[in-house]
């Protein structure tokens, strides 16, 4: 048997048998899987769990191995909502840092075509951090303690796995079904290869079958450390009987019941008698590894081990199931000297009959009814033992049958010879998908159902079923929080990417729910503050997200350096800069004071809210394509601040503007002939504001100058001799010497104060805060704003202009400049510009009289009450 086994085994080729596990697809389709697996192999680990719920076969990526049952009301929806907050100290750094890694793989990879290089890039950058992250967890943690995955690395293997998942679903629904409709029926044929391999091309449901089998199996690969030379010889099944059979009396440690009195594979079922206790245990724990190999889709390393401990007999019933093909038969080659060996079991119907029978047996163990159940279709048997373990576990179980049953009613549809009946029970498992994951949900193991609603597992069922639509309403749910899911902030990267990457298949979707994933990725990335992540996502949204989005992010930034950079991203990735940053700037000027009052700002200093609005103007000032925006939105600030009476806050918004603004202007639009009316009146505006303010510092200077800086006479002091006389005729001319420098100075503040106070009153045309021009016609949009701004410079004009006539009165009076009083009369009383009109009546009339007063003064003085000519000039 055993020579004939290994016949058997050097006959498979796998440039033919194109499937470990028999049932045969393309290459073409298996290569993205091999690729994963040979990045599995460089990452397997072997986590087993308590063993009174028998093995995880893929605790790794199934987060609900980790679960507690202490207490039912402990139990929660999603294990991997609620654990975000509890990562290893680096998880912030890792999750930033894959940001940004998932940019640069996804702004490379832009085009359609290079949408699964896309995904294959994706998961290298996960299996890199997650190789460090365990290397790291590793050189921490104490020696022969156990390795525990925290909820940041759990989420990474979950989504590392889903998007392998998306990678070898996709590229066959995109690329291989394109094919199906080119196929041609299959005639009635004597190769069973020949017909599974016609169907996996024909039939896109039953190859997605295989590609999910293979992928749950890829996923529970692990470093199998139960090496088989622990518990056994190579060449020697059932030692420890054999050796007390054959020396009765002699045996050190012989079984303290009746054993076998045979070593054939049936003895212990026939003879109602156990193998010795040594070897009873290693049998069970051969059993136990037998399935978990080929769970893991290891058929070969199965028969192996089988091998190994001595029981080819295993090895040749996990044989049996293959397809017969016979490579003579029709072919017109063929000679008696060329004849090729034939490939699997001829009478497959007959093994498969009888493997059904073992795998009902109540006297085999439930992990050798499992393992010939996964091989002849069995699901019973397989649920006894996989109901204890994992959802993928149990996912991996139904579709196995069900890829069974298809390649069975495929096989004695075409085959033109006869098979033994199947039970009526086998053909009764026939489900779809949507009845499996109803069933996973309806559970009665309480790891199994639950574990069905992690937002992983949801996401992979409803690949699986292609229901993207479907997907993206569970995923609006968990983005509003109807459900009871919080979504960590790498559940939200792998969200929004998914979203880009079906966007770029062409898989329709809500689009509005695709861009509310997105938003929510966004609002995370501002928190971290990299403007490329932030402008990269946000440019993937419609324009008015665009809007509200990168302005929101705008508002975080303060620096100049960093403002800088966050528009030139913006800009690189297409996004509106102009409307953004003016959209921020109005945003910030439209703010008010909360109800709660603010902190008591010290004489001179600004509220925290008006140093925003002054900052926010900065953003105008990096293109000199918005320099007439940016006097335009200065002017409205400075228009508030004045009718505010906040002259400090004033001055620190002209002081915003560049020097260089007016001739940016000019430059930009050519000459000044060209400038549109609205960039022209900004300047007039601006031109006004810096006349006040200029006029304002002036007034303040004088006023120091007069009061403070004013020489103090001498004391007097008693002169009682020559020496005493001589200081202080010293002091004295020293004194005069002040007084005279000091009258001088005064002079000249109070000439430039005067001339720059009266350049407010005697502004150029139709005077100040004047538009010179009527207002051309502007958009509905536009109208409400221009309304506001003339009511407000008149408004302006209503409060500066009287204050600047009663700063004039001061200046003249305290310097005893009376007839400038009489002249500023009749400036006010003048036609031409009617300053007077701007005058409440009885301030008017305050006004008039004290100006009456500087002419009681001259009269008192016998000079000219009234002015002259000459004095006007």
């Amino acid at each position: 048997m055993m020579d004939q086994l290994e016949r058997s085994l050097q006959l498979l080729d796998e440039s033919t048998v194109k499937s470990k596990r028999g049932l045969l697809r393309s290459k073409d389709v298996l290569r993205p899987l091999q690729h994963q697996q040979q990045q599995y192999e460089r990452l397997s680990r072997s986590v087993l769990n308590d063993s009174s719920l028998g093995i995880p076969l893929d605790s790794v990526q199934d987060i609900s191995a980790f679960r507690s049952f202490d207490d039912a009301s402990s139990i929660s929806t999603s294990v991997l909502s609620l654990a975000a907050g509890s990562t290893a100290g680096n998880a912030k750094e890792i999750t930033k840092r894959l940001c940004v890694q998932f940019l640069e793989v996804v702004n490379q990879h832009d085009h359609e075509a290079n949408v699964f290089d896309t995904l294959e890039e994706l998961v290298e950058t996960l299996e890199l951090t997650l190789t460090e992250m365990d290397t790291n967890a590793r050189q921490l943690q104490s020696v022969g303690r156990e390795r525990r995955l925290q909820a940041e690395e759990m989420w990474l293997h979950a989504e590392r796995e889903t998007w392998k998942l998306m990678c070898c679903l996709y590229r066959d629904r995109t690329e291989t079904q394109r094919q199906d409709s080119e196929m041609d029926d299959l005639p009635l044929v004597n190769s069973e290869r020949t017909i599974i391999e016609h169907l996996y091309e024909a039939n896109a449901n039953l190859r997605e079958y295989q590609l999910i089998v293979d992928w749950l199996e890829q996923m529970a690969q692990r470093e199998n450390k139960l090496q088989a030379g622990c518990y056994t010889n190579r060449t020697v099944a059932w030692e420890n009987t054999l050796h007390q059979l054959l020396e009765i009396g002699q045996t050190a440690f012989g079984s303290g019941r009746p054993i076998v009195k045979s070593l054939d594979p049936d003895a212990p079922i026939r003879e109602k008698r156990p193998l010795h206790d040594l070897d009873a245990e290693d049998q069970a724990r051969l059993s136990r590894d037998i399935f978990l190999e080929l769970r893991q889709g290891r058929l070969d390393v199965a028969q192996s081990k089988c091998e190994h401990c001595g029981q080819a007999w295993k090895a040749a019933i996990l044989e049996g199931w293959k397809l017969h093909h016979d490579p003579n038969y029709g072919s017109e080659t063929a000679t008696t000297l060329t004849r090729t060996a034939i490939e699997g079991n001829p009478r497959r119907d007959l093994w498969k009959k009888f493997a059904w029978k073992m795998a009902e047996s109540r006297l085999l163990d439930p992990y050798t009814k499992a393992s010939i159940g996964s091989l002849c279709g069995h699901l019973e048997a397989m649920l006894e033992l996989l109901s204890e373990h994992t959802w993928t576990d149990m996912l991996w179980g139904y579709l196995k049958v069900q890829i069974d049953i298809r390649v069975e009613s495929e096989i004695r549809s075409h085959c033109i010879k006869s098979y033994l009946p199947m039970p009526d029970r086998y053909w009764s498992w026939k489900m779809s998908l949507e009845q499996i994951f109803d069933e996973l949900e309806a559970h009665r193991n309480a790891r199994i159902s639950l574990t069905a609603k992690d937002v992983d597992k949801v996401i992979q069922k409803y690949l699986i079923l292609d229901d993207i639509p479907q997907l993206m309403r569970i995923v609006d749910g968990w983005i509003g929080g109807t459900a009871d899911v919080v979504l960590s902030p790498p559940m939200l990267r792998f969200l929004a990417h998914f979203v880009i990457f079906t966007r770029q298949i062409g898989k329709p979707f809500q689009e509005e729910i695709g861009d509310r994933v997105i938003k929510r990725y966004v609002e995370y990335l501002i928190s971290l503050g990299d403007p490329a992540l932030v402008a990269f996502y946000t440019s993937s949204l419609p324009s008015d997200m665009q809007l509200l989005l990168y302005s929101n992010f705008l508002e975080t930034i303060t620096e100049k350096i960093d403002r800088k950079r966050a528009l030139e991203e913006a800009n690189g990735f297409g996004l509106d800069v102009p409307t953004i940053t003016v959209y921020t700037v109005e945003k910030y000027r439209a703010l008010e004071p909360e109800d709660a009052p603010e902190p008591m700002a010290a004489a001179g200093e600004l509220s925290a809210l008006d140093n925003q609005k002054i900052s926010s103007l900065e953003w105008l000032t990096f293109y000199p394509a918005q320099r007439g925006e940016l006097l335009w939105q200065a002017n409205a600030l400075i228009r508030y601040f004045l009718a505010k009476r906040s002259i400090e806050a004033a001055r620190k918004t002209f002081a915003v503007v560049p020097s260089d603004t007016m001739e940016q202007i000019y430059t930009h639009y050519g000459s000044k002939d060209d400038i549109p009316w609205r960039e022209e009146v900004s300047i007039r505006e601006y031109l006004c504001h810096q006349s006040y303010l200029a006029a304002l510092d002036s007034y303040n200077d004088w006023t120091v100058l007069f009061y403070n800086n004013r020489p103090k006479p001498p004391p007097a002091m008693k002169v009682s001799n020559f020496t005493e006389r001589v200081t202080s005729e010293h002091r004295e001319q020293a004194y005069r010497n002040e007084l005279s420098i000091w009258e001088h100075r005064l002079g000249e503040a109070t000439n430039r104060t005067h001339d720059l106070l009266y350049n407010i009153l005697m502004f150029p045309e139709d005077g100040w805060l004047v538009d010179a021009d009527p207002k051309p016609d502007v958009s509905f949009e536009q109208e409400e704003d221009w309304q506001h701004r003339v009511v407000q410079m008149e408004s302006l004009r209503k409060l500066c202009i009287p204050e600047v006539v009663l700063l004039l009165h001061q200046l003249h009076t305290l310097t005893e400049r009376h007839s400038d009083n009489l002249v500023l009369a009749d400036v006010l009383c003048s036609e031409s510009r009617k300053l007077y009109s701007v005058f409440a009546k009885h301030k008017l009339a305050e006004t008039l009289t004290k100006i009456a007063e500087s002419s009681l003064a001259l009269m008192n003085t016998r000079s000219d009450p009234f002015v002259g000519d000459a004095v006007k000039k």
